[in-house]
């Protein structure tokens, strides 16, 4: 690494403040900048758009930030918690009070001609307040859970009345996965998700829901105090679930569960719900192993996709680098979580290392989400995918994580990685 250079004293002193970073996260996360950049101008080449060197201008902004967040201590985003977090809400609030509607939802704050979205940046901010919350307990009873719970809560249903599902969701990816690090029992992880999960079964297959009911009640009786009476009340909180989804799906209106079930069978409505997954696919699809090759994708060049510059860039890489291309793209994301996970496991303190899980849940969630619904089994909510779909205020968060997550790299011990 840097420590191998001889130069000037003054030439090594300035790189000696990066002794640490780790060139592979960076690397990787500097080659899908690049490579987006080349998609995106492919996806818009006969429509005169200038959205892909953009997302290189933003990208480069958004290394440079990196590299100031990688030579700051992380340590002293302790003692500002209480500001980034208020910071945070009241960016979520003004939204709700100066924003600008576009597609349906309020989300913008329109600042000197540009498009800022606080949620995305808010994503970072708790993750830094969580951080520093749960780096504080040594060993969390469910007191703990449930502050840690009501504070993660406030961003979390601004974000949600904006109305913008698809960040809330990844609030909920990144809350629970730190808590999960922070030593919450996982039991209680389970049963905070079980309600949801029953709704869900008891509406699929009803017998599987009656298992995963009493199964929570053991769950209960395994994890919570007062085991003789929370266990049998974790039942019947589940089962209430599943009653209760029963009475709320017969209140919605067709359309609106054709909006929720629509991409387990898009051809219901082809025009409608189901015409993006259904485009989508069909590009993926006709990539073979491949491609059709760059700036040749049929469903791409001719616009088939709505809003494949951002939501569904994957489908773009699909036709047009085919199975290979998706795979190298996987590939990448993997690389990018396990650098992330080394940092964790190797950071000095648990406030770095659970900056560093934060990190990893927001990306993965993401991603995992984003090819879901481009493949066609997830619905659509509108999650980018990490670095690769255009969206400014969207890089430049992930960018500024990434920065926060090279200062824990850049001041752990060293280590042979």
């Amino acid at each position: 690494m840097f420590q191998k250079i001889r130069w000037g004293s003054r030439r090594s002193s300035m790189f000696y403040t990066w002794v640490e970073v780790d060139l592979w996260l960076m690397g990787a996360c500097l080659l899908l900048t690049v490579f987006a950049g080349i998609m995106i101008r492919s996806v818009e080449l006969n429509q005169g758009l200038t959205d892909w060197w953009q997302h290189w201008v933003t990208g480069a902004i958004g290394l440079t930030l990196a590299l100031i967040f990688s030579r700051c201590r992380y340590e002293r985003l302790i003692q500002w918690k209480w500001v980034i977090y208020g910071i945070t809400n009241l960016s979520l609030v003004a939204v709700q009070i100066i924003g600008t509607t576009a597609l349906g939802a309020q989300r913008w704050i329109n600042i000197a001609g540009f498009h800022v979205q606080p949620s995305e940046f808010a994503k970072v901010g708790i993750i830094i307040t969580l951080a520093a919350l749960l780096q504080e307990l040594k060993n969390p009873n469910l007191r703990d859970m449930i502050r840690i719970l009501a504070i993660a809560a406030v961003p979390w249903g601004l974000v949600f009345i904006e109305p913008n599902l698809g960040t809330s969701l990844v609030f909920g990816a990144i809350t629970l996965g730190m808590m999960y690090w922070g030593n919450i029992h996982p039991g209680w992880l389970i049963l905070l998700l079980s309600p949801v999960i029953t709704a869900i079964i008891f509406n699929v297959y009803l017998p599987a829901g009656i298992v995963w009911v009493v199964l929570m009640g053991f769950v209960g009786w395994w994890s919570l105090p007062w085991r003789w009476l929370t266990g049998p009340l974790a039942l019947l909180v589940n089962l209430g679930a599943g009653e209760l989804s029963h009475i709320l799906w017969n209140v919605l209106q067709d359309y609106q569960k054709m909006r929720l079930i629509g991409f387990l069978n898009p051809e219901q409505d082809p025009l409608g719900s189901g015409y993006h997954l259904i485009q989508s696919r069909i590009a993926i699809g006709a990539g073979q192993l491949y491609g059709r090759g760059l700036n040749h994708g049929t469903q791409t060049q001719l616009n088939f996709i709505p809003e494949q510059h951002t939501d569904f860039i994957f489908s773009a890489i699909g036709e047009e680098l085919g199975l290979i291309g998706c795979i190298a793209v996987l590939a990448i994301f993997w690389f990018i979580c396990l650098r992330l996970v080394i940092i964790a496991q190797t950071a000095k303190d648990s406030f770095g290392s659970l900056i560093a899980i934060g990190v990893l849940c927001m990306l993965l969630f993401q991603v995992f989400v984003n090819i879901g619904m481009n493949i066609g089994i997830a619905p659509v909510t509108g999650i980018p995918l990490p670095f690769l779909s255009y969206g400014r205020s969207s890089l430049l968060s992930n960018w500024i994580a990434i920065g926060i997550v090279q200062s824990v790299a850049n001041y752990r011990q060293k280590l042979n990685l």
